[in-house]
């Protein structure tokens, strides 16, 4: 996976040491109700959509941006579900990061725009579509982000802050 520029340019002046970092994630919806996964390259994993915002850039645009550069699906980006704090991330390079995490519920624009999904850069080995009840093999973190986007999207409400 590519490091952003700007983030490389940090990293020139800080080497490993701390990073905070504005993170994106979410959950992609079709109108059928099945959501958006990705095969994470790095660990082959499958995992929810998630990126770096570029600076200064509006987070629902950069999960938007990020949806389509990893997986080519348009989507619409429906609410705010939660706003947290990652742990403290130690890459196999020694990279030490941490979030700040706008977790979004989106939506793909149409039919027309989910069945484009594909992978669509180097940071996904698959993409694919998923029904609730038949997801692959996810980390307890992930069921419980899905769980979390579903019920903020049966009844939404105001944003959750941890």
């Amino acid at each position: 996976m590519a490091i952003p520029e700007h983030v490389a340019h940090l990293r020139s002046r800080v080497g490993t040491d701390l990073l905070w970092m504005p993170g994106v994630t979410g959950v992609v919806l079709r109108d059928d109700g099945r959501l958006l996964l990705g095969r994470r390259a790095d660990s082959g994993r499958w995992a929810l959509l998630s990126g770096i915002l570029d600076p200064g850039e509006e987070p629902a645009r950069g999960f938007a941006r990020e949806v389509l550069e990893e997986s080519a699906v348009v989507v619409e980006v429906v609410g705010l579900v939660s706003l947290t704090t990652t742990p403290v991330i130690v890459y196999p390079n020694g990279d030490r990061t941490q979030y700040l995490d706008a977790f979004f519920l989106a939506r793909a624009v149409s039919d027309e725009a989910a069945e484009r999904a594909q992978v669509n850069d180097d940071e996904s080995l698959a993409i694919g579509w998923f029904s609730v009840d038949d997801l692959p093999d996810v980390p307890p973190s992930v069921s419980s982000r899905i769980a979390e986007a579903l019920d903020f999207a049966r009844e939404p409400g105001p944003t959750r802050f941890v």
